[in-house]
């Protein structure tokens, strides 16, 4: 018998059009046994069962969604269900933006698990977003792929696998450097505007380097004003979340942002990192825009 603590289940769901199967597939080629369109009522049990036999798979990944229509009815009785077998399964929620969805839907011309005669396209995309609500507020990691094409995804999702894969129960911190040239992240709890520290882009010497490089991070946090922010904006965020913790959230994504998302949001987040580890956070860092600014 596999021991429940050391096979990781892992429930791929989202928003209809975002990604989930591709999705999917990448924990199949991680050495996941995937099984897609699994009834939530039934996901403990098949669990259950895979668990008591000794199993070459690195974990379980469970594709569920809309078109099980029961699928938010049992939502939380599964969860207990789970609970029950002492396994904690990590949730991993996908999701695009609505002019995206609409777009992709246009080109595969497959309807929407929610449309009907009375429901158009957009109108049954809104009804799932509020019905997910929950499920989206209890995940472990939350993915927009509004600007990925399917490479990116599988590429973004291999290198957050270490986000999902910790199953330690504490505060989960997933930080995101990002450009505000390029869009804030539409998946951010809290987005911090960095745009006032000391900009490398103009020493010529500086410009081609990013915040993950030393003479950056030098520059940026070394200097007198990133200094004091970042001393300021650490003990911040000490006091912050344990509070969130208090309050029964458990995941929060906070954004970070410069103008071109390569120097000062970077070196930022590489800071808050660092610290977060220290203090035995669960904590992820996604440099977005680190290559385009």
């Amino acid at each position: 018998m596999t021991p429940a603590n050391s096979f990781p289940v892992v429930i791929v769901t989202g928003l209809s059009g975002s990604g989930k199967s591709t999705a999917l597939k990448v924990f199949e080629d991680l050495g996941f046994f995937c099984i897609d369109g699994l009834p939530s009522e039934m996901s403990p049990k098949i669990t259950d069962l895979i668990l008591k036999f000794d199993s070459k798979y690195r974990g379980l990944a469970l594709g569920m969604d809309l078109r099980q229509l029961e699928f938010v009815d049992g939502w939380d009785q599964a969860l207990r269900d789970f609970n029950t077998l002492g396994i904690t399964p990590q949730v991993l929620f996908i999701e695009a933006r609505m002019n995206e969805l609409v777009r992709r839907y246009a080109t595969t011309r497959r309807p929407h698990p929610l449309e009907s005669r009375n429901l158009g396209l957009e109108q049954a995309l809104d009804q799932e977003k509020n019905l997910l609500e929950p499920v989206r507020s209890g995940a472990a990691l939350v993915l927009d792929t509004t600007n990925y094409s399917i490479h990116d995804l599988r590429r973004v999702i291999q290198t957050k696998w270490s986000a999902i894969e910790e199953v330690g129960r504490g505060m989960r911190v997933h930080l995101i450097s990002f450009g505000f040239k390029y869009g804030v992240p539409s998946e951010a709890d809290l987005v911090f505007d960095l745009r006032f520290l000391p900009n490398p882009y103009f020493d010529e010497k500086l410009r081609s380097l990013s915040g993950m490089d030393k003479s950056i991070a030098q520059f940026v946090v070394g200097s007198d004003v990133g200094s004091e922010f970042n001393t300021r904006f650490l003990d911040f965020l000490s006091y912050m979340l344990p509070l969130y913790a208090d309050e029964g959230r458990y995941r929060i994504t906070l954004a970070l942002g410069c103008t071109g998302g390569r120097h000062r949001s970077v070196a930022v987040g590489e800071s808050v990192l660092a610290t977060l580890k220290k203090k035995g956070y669960t904590v992820s860092i996604e440099h977005r825009h680190m290559e385009l600014g």
